[in-house]
């Protein structure tokens, strides 16, 4: 991120809000801020109607505030894309490792988008919150026999990743063939961090396409799988459009071998990966744009090798939901290092955003109770956990800041409450919806009390703080 020097003034929080006035739909990915984002008469930010500083004092920080109108929107966006550019069926799916609560799996159910799941308290929680169990896909790469048997009884479609689950799926006893996919390693790589790589053929994910044949084979003499398609999927972040083409010709070969042995294989899901927009140098496609490319992409593989339109599945989970959403920090302590650095400590870290400490990612932040104020100082947002490395946002231009400022860090929608944490006792923040004005708890704040709650002490131990002093050293 480009650093400003403290003497200079530059531009306040306001560049960062959405400019809607182009041609088309916004695309919320290509936003940092939700796309109800805008200032108030208090110069506070503004998010779904809300003010972010009065939220704060409402619920309290580290907060969650996720745009209902954003994610909508989103949605609203790749289904309507597929409609527009696809020449057959198709069906979204939320990839919902993104975000899994009840509230965010609700909407985008609304919105008529499936679930990608990945363990059972996924596959749980979708179900509870009324997700149709048809429009549910089970990914994972070591799923458990309780976890297959929960899914096989709910009706919901697996992706088969391996031989394990393939073997033990075909010796359950079940009424209906289960219904699965089959997921294999394409072979083909794209830029983004390694840990989001999953295409190359050096994988924990799918199968070798070297063993698709015997899969097929296996499948075709067992009356217990009903395979209904096969599933890709290249990484995440992805701002290139070129390696979704190479995918599309990839998987239409392999359906058109599948249906040599027998399979009626008649869904292709190409995964998602879709990037969003952390910073300002990022510059991701639109979601029309990337859906256009895959759509026309099947399309084309298909007509040249005479295979029938399969029903095209994708599974975008950052690109509906990264950008809906932001965190409120309260600002702490300062610490200036003359010559070399100033420190400015917020009240959560590496617990509710463990994104750049994991990934080395880069965020960007704003003053929401000064959005006006000009930046004059160059400083370091550092979280308050006992760990060198929780460091949100390295060397950022920002406003004079000071104890009991709010400080929104943009685009925290994904994996921020999904991969959070108790890393040195904190309680999860809380998750608020916003919408035209309105703001809904979606996610309580934990207390002291939830931390423990799930903590058991035995009676000996216990005995030691019954009163007996003698005891005790």
């Amino acid at each position: 991120m480009t650093s400003t020097n403290a003497t200079e003034a530059s531009p306040s929080g306001r560049q960062f809000l959405p400019s809607l006035s182009h041609d088309g739909d916004p695309s919320p990915n290509q936003f940092l801020l939700p796309l109800t984002a805008a200032v108030n008469e208090a110069d506070h930010l503004q998010i779904g109607g809300c003010d972010a500083v009065e939220l704060v004092s409402r619920f309290g920080s580290p907060l969650y505030i996720l745009d209902e109108l954003t994610l909508r929107a989103a949605c609203r966006q790749y289904r309507d894309a597929f409609q527009r550019f696809y020449p057959g069926a198709s069906q979204v799916l939320y990839a919902s490792k993104a975000w899994n609560c009840l509230a965010v799996c609700a909407i985008v159910a609304s919105e008529g988008l499936g679930i990608d799941i990945c363990s059972g308290g996924e596959l749980y929680t979708a179900l509870q919150a009324g997700v149709r169990a048809d429009r549910i896909y089970f990914h994972g790469n070591n799923k458990s026999f309780n976890e297959l048997q929960l899914a096989v009884e709910a009706g919901c479609t697996i992706v088969v990743d391996n031989w394990l689950e393939l073997e033990t799926l075909a010796g359950l006893d079940s009424e209906q063939p289960v219904r699965i996919m089959l997921r294999f390693t394409p072979g083909i790589d794209c830029h983004t961090h390694d840990y989001i790589r999953t295409g190359r053929l050096d994988s924990k994910f799918g199968f070798d396409p070297d063993q698709l044949t015997e899969v097929f084979s296996f499948i075709s003499q067992r009356s217990t799988l009903n395979c209904v398609g096969l599933h890709a999927h290249i990484g995440s972040q992805i701002f290139e459009l070129q390696p979704h083409q190479d995918l599309a010709a990839v998987m239409v070969q392999w359906l058109q071998k599948a249906a040599g042995y027998g399979l009626s294989v008649t869904e292709l899901d190409v995964g998602g990966g879709l990037g969003i927009r952390y910073n300002e140098s990022d510059d991701p496609p639109r979601i029309d744009a990337w859906v256009k490319v895959v759509a026309e992409a099947i399309a084309t593989a298909c007509q040249t090798q005479g295979v029938p339109l399969p029903r095209l599945l994708c599974e975008p989970g950052r690109s509906l939901i990264g950008s809906a959403c932001i965190t409120a920090y309260t600002v702490g302590t300062r610490k200036e290092i003359p010559g070399i650095r100033t420190y400015v400590a917020v009240d959560g870290g590496m617990s509710d955003n463990p994104r750049p400490i994991t990934y080395q990612s880069i965020c960007q932040a704003v003053v929401a109770n000064r959005l006006s104020a000009t930046d004059q100082e160059t400083v370091t947002i550092a979280g308050k956990h006992c760990e060198s490395g929780d460091i949100l946002i390295k060397d950022i231009a920002l406003p004079k800041i000071y104890s009991g400022d709010i400080l929104a860090v943009m685009a925290t929608g994904a994996y921020n409450y999904s991969m959070a944490s108790n890393y040195n006792r904190l309680p999860r923040p809380a998750a608020i919806l916003v919408h035209e004005g309105e703001a809904n708890l979606i996610l309580q704040r934990e207390t002291y009390a939830d931390l423990i709650r799930q903590d058991r002490l035995p009676e000996r131990l216990g005995a030691l703080f019954n009163g007996d002093s003698s005891r005790q050293s």
